[in-house]
C-alpha cells in the first residue's frame, strides 16, 4: 500500500495553526446564551425526545448530601448526569438540574436550614471523560432555578464548604482546568452568598484544590489539598510539586502549608492526589495517592513462580533456548501470544536471529501496559494528632488492589464521627479499618460497583453508609453487610450506541466502566421488573463497555468489546465469544489501539471487518485472521502512558466497496480508494492536532463525505465540523453556527441528504440546509454531552447516545419529508395516521386503575408563529370537534383526543340517528370512519383526512 501525503497544504497549515488554546470562558458563556437563544427560536423545539433508559447500571457519582436530621433525603451528584433528589430514601429520585446549562457536577453542598443548594460544576476525578463546568450554581427554591455564581473558568470544582452558622459565607476548593493551565484555581471564598469571592490560596497555574475538609466542631479550622498534576491525550502525569496540604484557621481566609520538610508527609514530585477527613479540631486523616516508585527487591527475595516479561530485556539467546518448553508455553499462553507462537517455533526465531529475546517483552509493552505496570506507591493514609504539625503514616504495608494505577481518579477518605479509628478508604473497592488504618477489610457486596467517589457517614447512627459509585448508588445499615441498590435514575454514561433491525428493534450501546447492553427500544422504564425478576435491558459484556456492530444477516452475531481494542465476536444465541482483536508480529512494534477502539461491519459484505489501531486492519472472514491494509495512518504517536497516535473512527462509502475514510486521535484524515491499496492525507486544511471524533461517507453522493473534530483534550470547545463534496480535497467549515462545545458526531439522515444532527459535549443540533443553518433539537434532553447518534431506517427514529442521561428517542419521519420548498410554505399538514377503534377507550380495567384514553397527534409546520383554528368534521361537514391553538414558528402538535365536544356530540346526533355512548372518563369518543382536519389560520385553510378504522 502506498501513502500519498499532500505536503504543500500539510506545510502550510502548519505555519497557520499552532497548539490548540484553550477557550476563553467569555466565548463559553457566550455560547450558552446563544444556545438558549437558539432553543427559543428552534423549529423543532416541539419535536420530543423520550428517555429509553437502561438505567439499572446508573452511572459515575462524585458526591452525595444528606439531610442531617432526616437521612432519608439527600441530593446525588452525578458526573455528567446532574443534580438528583430523593426524600424516601432512595425508592425514587426528582432530577433538578436539568433546567440548568449544564449536567456535569464537581461536588454539591446544601444549607439545610434554608434549603439552598450549591453546584460545583466541572467533574473533579480528571478521567478522560470529566467534562468542565461553567463555575457555581446557586439556587435558594431546592432546585427550580438556578443561578450562576461565577468563577466560570474553574472548569473543574473540588469541593465546596458551607458555614454552618452563616449561608452565605462559602469556601470554594477550584481543581481547574484539565488539560491546560489557568489562574482560576486555588481556594476562593464570598461572604455575601456569591455576589464577589477573594481567592485566598494560589499554588500555581498548574495546581489547584481537589479536597476541603473542616473541623466538625469549628469551621474556622479548615484542610486544603493540593493537587500538581498535567493531563495530555497522550500522558497523564498525576503527581508534582506542587501537591500538598494547607491549613487554615480564620475560615479559609488565609493558610499556611502543613505538609512541608520534617511533617512526616511526603513531599515533591511524587506526592499525587490527597483526600482529607477531619475528627476534631487536632486529629486530621489524609490519604495519599504517592507516585513515587518503590524500592526494588532486595536480591535473594523470593522471586514469583514463573517467567515474567521483564526476565526477557537482559536474557541472552543462550538463557532463551535453555529454556524449558513447558514454561515457555506457559508464560505465551498467559499472556496472549498468538496461537502461532509454541515455545519450539519461537525458540527457532531466536536462534536464526529473525527476533531477539527482549522482543518477547516488547510484544507486551505499550503505553496502556505502562499504566498498569508502573509499580509505584499508591494509596497510604497518613494521620495527625496535632492539628497538622507533624504526620504519621498508618499502614505497615502497601495497600494493594486499592488504587490500582489510577489513584488520581480516587482519594476518597473518611472517618465515623463516633470513632476516630474507624475510617474509610474509596478506590476500585471500599474498604474500612478500626485501627487507625492500620489493617483493612473490603465493605462493598456483590450489588455494589466497583470505583468509588462518594461516600456518606451516618453521624448518629454507626454503620449507615451511603455509598456513590461508577454504577450509581448503595446504601448500608450495617457497616457494609448489605447493601440496597438504588438506581432508578435516568443516568447512564454511553461511549457509543448502535441498533439492529428486528420487530421491535433492540438498541445496543457501550457505556462507561458499565460494559456493554442491549434492549429493545420499547421497553417501559419502570419498576415493574422487580416482580417479574425480566429486566428489559441485558448485558452482554463488561468492562468500560465501547463500539458495536450488529451483523444485518442474523442479529445474534455482534461485535463489541472493551477498552483498548480488546473486542470479541459475540453469538448471543450460543454464549459464545470469540476474541478478534488484530495482533502484531513477534518482533514489531505492538498495535496502537485507542480507548474506544472503532470497528467497522462492510455494508457490502457483512463477513467483512474494520477496525483501527494505528494501522487500519480488514478480516474477510468475520475477525477469524487479519490483515494490515495500511501503513500507521497517525502521526506516529508519542512518549506517554496513555495510546495516543490511534485511528479513532472508520467509516466505508456505501456507494463503493473499498472507498474508505479514518481519522486518528492526533488530526489525520485519509482516504482510500482502492480498498487500502493506496492511502490519501485529506485533512491539510484543518487545525493541527485535534481529535476526529466522526468520518462519515455520504449516502447519497459518492463525492460527499463529512468529518468533525473535537477539541476537548485541549480545553478548546470551538465546534468543528467540515463538508467536502469532492473526497476530501477541499472542505467547507459548516460547524460557525454552533455554539462552542466540542463536536463528537455528526449524522446523515438517509432519505433527506440536506437533513443532517451534530451530537455536542452540551447538545444536539440539527440543519435542513446541509450545514448552513442549524437547530437545536433536544426536547426532553437536558445540556448534556451525546455521543453518539444513530438512526432506526424502519421506525425512523433518531436514538441519541448521551454520556451521562442514557440514551433518548425521537420520532423524526416528518423531519425528512422538509424539502426546501416545504420550508416555504406558510401551512404544512403532515398526513395523518388512521387510528385503531377500541371500545374500551375511556374504560379502565377496574375502579383503581387509570381510563384506557386515545389519542391522534396532528402535526404541521407553520413558517410563522400564529393563531390558527382547527375543526375535526365528518365528510358531510358536520363539526365534531374545534378549538383553537396558538402554534410556534416551525413544527408544531396538535394532540386530539378523538373525542366529540358537547355541541359537535348534538350536532351528529341531529343528523345520524345512532347511539353514542359516553365512557368511563364521562367523554364520548367518535365512532369508526372518514373524517377530515381542517386547519385554518391567517386566509390559509388545509384539509387533512382523519381515520378511524
Amino acid at each position: 500500500m502506498k501513502c500519498k501525503l499532500l505536503l504543500g497544504a500539510l506545510c502550510g497549515v502548519m505555519m497557520l495553526y499552532s497548539q490548540p488554546e484553550a477557550t476563553s470562558s467569555k466565548k463559553v458563556m457566550e455560547g450558552i446564551a446563544r444556545k438558549e437563544k437558539m432553543g427559543a427560536e428552534s423549529i423543532v423545539k416541539n419535536i420530543p425526545f423520550k428517555n429509553i433508559g437502561p438505567t439499572v447500571m446508573s452511572g459515575r457519582v462524585v458526591d452525595i448530601d444528606v439531610n442531617p436530621n432526616d437521612p432519608t433525603e439527600f441530593y446525588v451528584g452525578y458526573a455528567s448526569g446532574g443534580l438528583w433528589h430523593t426524600a424516601n430514601n432512595g425508592t425514587s429520585f426528582t432530577p433538578i438540574l436539568d433546567n440548568s446549562p449544564t449536567q456535569n457536577v464537581g461536588d454539591i453542598a446544601v444549607d439545610w436550614k434554608s434549603g439552598t443548594i450549591w453546584v460545583g460544576t466541572g467533574e473533579n476525578n480528571s478521567s478522560r471523560s470529566s467534562y468542565a463546568g461553567i463555575g457555581l450554581l446557586k439556587s435558594t427554591d431546592r432546585g427550580k432555578t438556578w443561578q450562576n455564581m461565577g468563577l466560570e473558568d474553574s472548569h473543574h470544582i473540588g469541593r465546596i464548604l458551607i458555614n454552618p452558622d452563616n449561608m452565605n459565607e462559602v469556601v470554594v476548593g477550584v481543581t481547574g482546568h484539565l488539560y491546560s493551565e489557568n489562574t482560576e484555581r486555588g481556594v476562593y471564598k464570598t461572604t455575601d452568598g456569591g455576589k464577589t469571592w477573594k481567592r485566598t490560596l494560589f499554588v500555581n497555574d498548574e495546581t489547584g484544590i481537589i479536597d476541603l475538609a473542616v473541623s466538625p466542631v469549628d469551621f474556622n479550622i479548615q484542610y486544603a489539598a493540593a493537587w500538581d498534576k498535567d493531563r495530555k491525550a497522550w500522558n497523564f502525569k498525576g503527581n508534582g510539586k506542587g501537591s500538598g496540604i494547607y491549613k487554615s484557621t480564620d475560615g479559609g481566609n488565609t493558610w499556611r502549608p502543613v505538609t512541608g520538610p520534617n511533617t512526616g508527609f511526603p513531599t515533591g514530585d511524587g506526592v499525587g492526589r490527597i483526600g482529607l477527613a477531619v475528627f476534631d479540631n487536632n486529629l486530621v486523616y489524609a490519604v495519599h495517592d504517592n507516585q513515587y516508585r518503590r524500592e526494588k527487591k532486595e536480591k535473594g527475595e523470593e522471586k514469583e513462580e514463573g517467567l515474567t516479561k521483564d526476565d526477557f530485556k537482559q536474557m541472552s539467546v543462550q538463557q532463551f533456548l535453555d529454556l524449558k518448553n513447558e514454561e515457555l508455553n506457559d508464560f505465551l499462553k498467559e499472556n496472549g501470544f498468538q496461537e502461532k507462537y509454541k515455545a519450539e517455533n519461537v525458540k527457532g526465531m531466536i536462534k536464526s536471529g529473525a527476533v531477539k529475546p527482549a522482543d518477547l517483552a516488547t510484544y507486551l509493552e505499550d503505553a496502556n501496559s505502562l499504566l498498569f505496570d508502573t509499580p509505584v506507591i499508591g494509596a497510604e493514609v497518613y494521620r495527625s494528632d496535632d492539628g497538622g504539625r507533624t504526620w504519621k503514616k498508618q499502614n505497615e504495608d502497601y495497600i494493594d488492589n486499592l488504587f490500582y494505577s489510577y489513584g488520581y481518579y480516587f482519594a476518597q477518605i473518611r472517618v465515623d464521627r463516633n470513632n476516630p479509628e474507624k475510617i474509610y478508604l474509596a478506590g476500585v473497592p471500599l474498604i474500612a479499618s478500626e485501627d487507625g488504618g492500620k489493617t483493612y477489610k473490603a465493605i462493598d457486596g456483590d450489588n455494589v460497583h466497583s470505583d468509588h467517589h462518594a461516600l456518606w457517614v451516618n453521624p448518629v447512627r454507626p454503620g449507615h453508609l451511603i455509598n456513590g459509585n461508577d454504577g450509581g448508588v448503595n446504601i448500608s445499615y450495617d457497616d457494609g453487610a448489605h447493601w440496597i441498590k438504588n438506581n432508578s435514575p435516568e443516568v447512564g454514561q454511553f461511549y457509543a450506541i448502535n441498533i439492529d433491525h428486528q420487530k421491535p428493534y433492540n438498541v445496543y450501546g457501550g457505556l462507561q466502566d458499565n460494559g456493554v447492553w442491549k434492549g429493545p427500544h420499547n421497553a417501559e422504564e419502570n419498576s415493574r421488573w422487580h416482580q417479574t425478576g425480566d429486566y428489559p435491558w441485558k448485558s452482554i459484556m463488561g468492562g468500560d463497555g465501547m463500539q458495536v456492530q450488529i451483523d444485518r444477516r442474523d442479529p445474534n452475531i455482534v461485535y463489541t468489546g472493551f477498552q483498548f481494542g480488546n473486542y470479541y465476536r459475540l453469538d448471543l444465541s450460543s454464549g459464545n465469544r470469540q476474541n478478534i482483536q488484530p495482533k502484531h508480529e513477534l518482533g514489531e512494534k505492538p498495535y496502537r489501539f485507542n480507548w474506544q477502539t472503532p470497528i467497522l461491519l462492510s455494508s457490502h459484505n457483512q463477513d467483512i471487518v474494520y477496525f483501527g489501531g494505528n494501522k487500519l486492519h480488514r478480516s474477510l472472514n468475520r475477525g477469524d485472521d487479519w490483515e494490515a491494509i495500511s501503513a500507521d495512518l497517525t502521526k506516529g504517536g508519542k512518549e506517554g502512558n496513555v495510546a495516543y497516535g490511534t485511528i479513532t473512527t472508520i467509516s466505508e462509502s456505501p456507494m463503493k466497496f473499498g472507498l474508505l475514510y479514518t481519522g486518528s486521535d492526533d488530526g489525520l484524515i485519509y482516504r482510500s480508494d482502492n480498498g487500502g491499496g493506496n492511502w490519501e492525507l485529506i485533512s491539510g486544511q484543518f487545525p493541527k492536532d485535534l481529535w476526529v471524533s466522526r468520518v462519515a461517507a455520504s449516502k447519497h453522493k459518492k463525492e460527499r463525505v463529512y468529518a468533525s473534530l473535537n477539541g476537548y483534550r485541549w480545553d478548546d470547545f470551538t465546534p468543528y465540523v467540515y463538508l467536502s463534496e469532492d473526497l476530501g480535497k477541499t472542505w467547507k467549515n459548516i460547524g460557525s453556527g454552533l455554539p462552542a462545545s466540542p463536536v463528537n458526531v455528526i449524522l446523515e439522515d438517509p432519505v433527506n441528504e440536506n437533513l443532517l444532527f451534530v451530537g455536542t459535549d452540551n447538545g444536539l443540533y440539527l440543519s435542513f440546509d446541509r450545514g448552513d443553518s442549524w437547530a437545536l433539537f433536544q426536547n426532553g434532553i437536558p445540556n448534556v454531552a451525546v455521543h453518539d447518534l444513530v438512526i432506526q431506517p424502519e421506525e425512523k427514529h433518531l436514538l441519541a447516545g448521551t454520556h451521562g442521561r442514557s440514551i433518548y428517542k425521537a420520532d423524526i419521519a416528518h423531519l425528512q419529508l422538509m424539502t426546501e420548498e416545504k420550508l416555504g410554505e406558510e401551512l404544512f399538514v403532515f398526513d395523518i395516521p388512521a387510528i385503531k377503534h377500541s371500545s374500551r377507550w375511556g374504560s379502565s380495567w377496574s375502579n383503581w386503575s387509570e381510563p384506557n384514553t386515545p389519542g391522534i397527534d396532528i402535526v404541521f409546520y407553520s413558517k410563522k408563529k400564529r393563531t390558527y383554528t382547527a375543526k375535526i368534521q365528518t365528510l358531510d361537514g358536520i363539526e365534531v370537534s374545534g378549538f383553537e391553538m396558538q402554534a410556534d414558528q416551525g413544527f408544531n402538535i396538535l394532540s386530539y383526543d378523538v373525542a366529540f365536544t358537547k355541541a359537535g356530540k348534538l350536532a351528529y346526533l341531529s343528523k345520524n340517528k345512532v347511539e353514542l355512548k359516553t365512557a368511563d372518563d364521562g367523554k364520548t369518543y367518535l365512532p369508526k370512519g372518514s373524517y377530515e382536519l381542517v386547519l385554518s389560520g391567517n386566509g390559509k385553510e388545509v384539509r387533512t383526512p382523519v381515520v378511524i378504522e
